[in-house]
């Protein structure tokens, strides 16, 4: 039994992006032709591989099996080429990193400078998830470096600690709240908000703490990003949860109020994730070795 590498990754993207045109589209193939490659596929194992439906396509337990071998094969196959491309001049490749709120605005933009200096041919993909998402595609082998936050479960991941992040309340100094040595989540669901958008990981991430508190968040506005935010509250239109490191910098140049919150889920370590350190290719092992050196020392 033969297997063709097009068709591997033809077959992954279809599966990730649970459409043949979508599919085909990332793979840079038509549609006639990536439909061909999939029937001949199926054809030559012998048994059907995907389930055609008005919303799409889905994978039947064969696809499934199929598509777990083939995001091995070709991660090994991109360790291959980054391994043997450390003897030449020019490393070229490719790393996805999945990262929490804070993560993403306040700690990885400085390491990735660094690494980026050293590896002027590696491109990064990254994106802002939700911790538990992360952890997902990390077991599912669609992305090759993680940062979560919290007591989220890595079963069959190799974790290593990072940083610790704090969410704080922010407040303008005539808010109500601005004279509070600490107060609970629950307090704050009393006023308005200014809120990240919907896409965000820490808007999806208060809206669950408040769910839990079966209590609404009464979003004033939402906004593109922190330091809009901190204008916002500034102006006292509403209140904002906040990472630490960020509303610390911010109130440096504005009148904003940082109040600790109360609620253990608002100190959280984070930590780096993989699916496997010594699979992944040497230039994505050397910017997890960057992220571990600066996170040593960090964990107060």
């Amino acid at each position: 039994m033969h297997f063709d590498l097009v068709d591997l990754r033809l077959f992954t993207h279809i599966a990730e992006q649970s459409s043949l045109t979508r599919g085909a589209e990332r793979s840079h193939l038509s549609l006639p032709a990536a439909s061909t490659r999939i029937k001949n596929l199926e054809e030559q194992i012998g048994v059907k591989l995907l389930s055609r439906t008005s919303q799409g396509v889905t994978l039947t337990g064969p696809g499934e099996t199929l598509l777990l071998h083939a995001r091995r094969v070709l991660q090994q196959l991109e360790q291959l080429t980054g391994d043997l491309q450390e003897y030449s001049k020019g490393v070229k490749g490719h790393v996805r990193v999945l990262a929490n709120t804070t993560a993403m605005s306040e700690f990885l933009p400085a390491v990735l400078r660094t690494y980026l200096v050293n590896y002027p041919d590696v491109n990064i993909d990254m994106q802002e998830r939700l911790s538990g998402d992360i952890v997902r595609a990390l077991q599912e082998g669609t992305v090759d470096i993680g940062i979560v936050a919290g007591n989220v479960r890595t079963d069959g991941l190799q974790a290593m600690p990072y940083r610790r992040d704090r969410l704080v309340l922010a407040t303008a100094l005539s808010h109500p709240l601005a004279q509070a040595q600490k107060v609970n989540f629950s307090e704050t669901l009393e006023y308005d908000f200014i809120g990240p958008p919907e896409a965000s990981a820490i808007y999806g991430f208060l809206k669950r703490a408040a769910a839990e508190l079966q209590r609404p968040m009464r979003w004033r506005i939402q906004v593109s990003n922190f330091e809009t935010a901190c204008r916002m509250i500034e102006a006292n239109i509403g209140v904002g949860v906040l990472p630490e490191a960020t509303a610390l910098r911010h109130a440096k140049t504005m009148a904003l109020r940082i109040v600790p919150l109360k609620d253990d889920w608002a100190v959280r370590n984070l930590q780096i994730c993989v699916a496997d350190l010594q699979a992944l290719p040497l230039f994505a092992r050397k910017l997890v070795d960057l992220l571990v050196a600066d996170g040593i020392g960090r964990l107060e």
